[in-house]
Formats: C-alpha cells, structure tokens, sequence
C-alpha cells in the first residue's frame, strides 16, 4: 500500500528547481565562470513511512532516488528495528541535493542512522543543500541518529532539519558537524554552514535555531567566545514524558563524558549541546549517553545504534 505524502514530495519539488546558468556578465561578454551547476551534480531523495502493527514496526511506503538508499539490516521477516540511510555518491559535493522524509504513524518505533560519517567535499560556488523532514504522531517512537556530518575546508552546506511532533509521541533526533579532521590536521579556514532546526507541537512552532559561518567568519571561529579550539559540534534534542527527568540526566553524566556537553529544557523540548576538540571525543560522549537511554526502563528505538559500532 502506498500513502500519498504530498509534504515529502514537495521537499524534492521544491530542491529540483533552480537556474541552471552558469555563466556571469561582464561588459557585453559573457565569460565561464567555473561553477558546481556546470558540473553532474546529485539530487537525491528517500521517503520512509512507517506504522505499528500486532507483529511490530512495518514499512507503509518506501520511495529511494539515486544516490540516496534506504537498507534494514536485520532478520528477514522481522519487525523493522532500524533504517540505515546509504548515499552511494560517496559523499556531498557543492551542488549537490539530497532530502529525506520519514514519518512514523501510530504505535510505530524505529531508529533512522547512516552508514557512516557523511562528507562534505570543497565547492567552486555553490552549497549543497540537505532537507530534512520528521513527523512522529502520537503513539509513536522515532529516533533520528545519523553519524557525523564532516565538512573539509572549503565545503559548502545549507542543512535544514523539519520536525512536526504530535503530543503524544516521543521524539530523540540528533545532527553533529566535525569541521575538518583533527588527526589529519585539517582545517575549515574557508566555506559555508547553514545548519537550521524547526521543531512543531501539533502545528505550533515551539523551538528554531541555526548556526551559520560563512568564508568571513571562519577565521574568527577560534575565538574565545566563538568555538575556541573545538571542532566538533552536536545538538540533540528530545520530546517525551519526563523531560525534565531526563535533563537532569544529562547533567549528572557530562562530568563523565570526554565531551563539553549542557542541557536545558524549552517549550516541552529537551536540548543539548555538545562540543569537543576531536570528532572521537565528541562520538565517545554521545555513544555513552545513548548507551544510557538504552539502559533506562522505558522501552524504545532510543539506542546506540549498530552501524555506529559497524
């Protein structure tokens, strides 16, 4: 049975149109200018629909558009425990399009993660741009826990992560930035990030934030009041019963963890924050925490997931 989804398919509507010129005006000539729409670029897209049934998490409607891949490792036959999104490109190039939508229908709980850390490649011009839409009705467990995001010096990014939640329904999502790798010694001096959250409570927009650094600022980032020598960065944020029970979880354990991490509570929402000089470090803490959320009684796709461990 396939579901019409006509939010999800105006995500890569909405991604598919752009000017295609790649060219600039100079005087009553008209020059080349090297550009990323010159180039073969990617636009994919996955729409992932999942509902509870007696047997357990089922699939609804599934829909996967090159270089995009949706894989559930596991027994076949069983109950959907986890979804594995692969992009088979190898990685983000200035360009590039890629949008994920997935929605959890009543009495489903499932993890969505990645197959490994995503890469965001140097650009000519132009960004890559990542969509991202959740929506968790009630009665419904979701988990969004994606590995890291890592942008080399010179990448360009817009990223935008929607969340429509239901009351009712529980919701842990998660997106972390590794700006360059410390063990190579690389770093981001040059490049772009846009990196948005919106989170809705049945149509009401309860929490937005964004970071962006763009080729000016970079150079100032290392300040003091900016990231210091961090290069890591994470947000997580959750939505379920107990939130401020588990806001005061997560103070207890960042004493613990190899990671800077705060938590607070808004609007229902519980947000933390982390920040570390390594991406091992900030990974470290965050597998800690979720090893945590396993170990707590309430039963749920809020776990370590196991291509984290892959």
């Amino acid at each position: 049975m396939r579901l019409q989804c006509p939010g999800c398919l105006q995500v890569l509507a909405d991604l598919s149109s752009a000017d295609l010129d790649g060219f600039s005006n100079v005087g009553d000539s008209r020059i080349a200018v090297p550009c990323d729409k010159d180039l073969h670029r990617s636009e994919g897209f996955a729409r992932l629909v999942l509902s509870g049934s007696a047997q357990g998490t089922r699939v609804v409607d599934i829909f996967q558009r090159s270089p995009i891949r949706l894989m559930f490792p596991g027994i076949r036959g069983a109950p959907i425990a986890e979804a594995v999104v692969v992009n088979t490109g190898g990685g983000i190039a200035g360009g590039d399009r890629l949008a994920f939508a997935v929605t959890a229908l009543p009495n489903a709980s499932a993890a969505v993660t990645s197959q490994a850390a995503e890469r965001v490649y140097r650009a000519l011009s132009e960004p890559a741009l990542i969509e991202t839409r959740l929506k968790v009705c009630k009665a419904a467990k979701l988990a969004w826990l994606p590995q890291e995001t890592i942008v080399f010096n010179g990448g360009r990014m817009r990223r935008n992560t929607e969340i429509d939640i239901c009351a009712g329904a529980e919701l842990l999502a998660l997106e972390w930035l590794v700006l360059g790798r410390a063990a190579h010694g690389e770093e981001m001096v040059s490049g772009e990030i846009a990196d948005g959250w919106q989170v809705r409570l049945d149509g009401r927009l309860i929490w937005a934030d964004r970071f962006r650094a763009t080729d000016e600022v970079f150079p100032r980032l290392r300040s003091q009041a900016l990231l210091s020598d961090f290069k890591a960065i994470g947000t997580l944020i959750y939505f379920g019963p107990d939130v401020e029970a588990r806001v005061q979880f997560l103070r207890d354990l960042a004493p613990q963890l190899q990671c800077h991490c705060v938590a607070t509570a808004i609007s229902g929402l519980l947000i933390a924050r982390f920040a570390a000089r390594a991406a091992a470090e900030l990974k470290a803490g965050l597998r800690e925490i979720l090893l945590q959320f396993e170990r707590t009684p309430v039963q749920g796709p809020f776990r370590l997931p196991k291509m984290w461990s892959c």
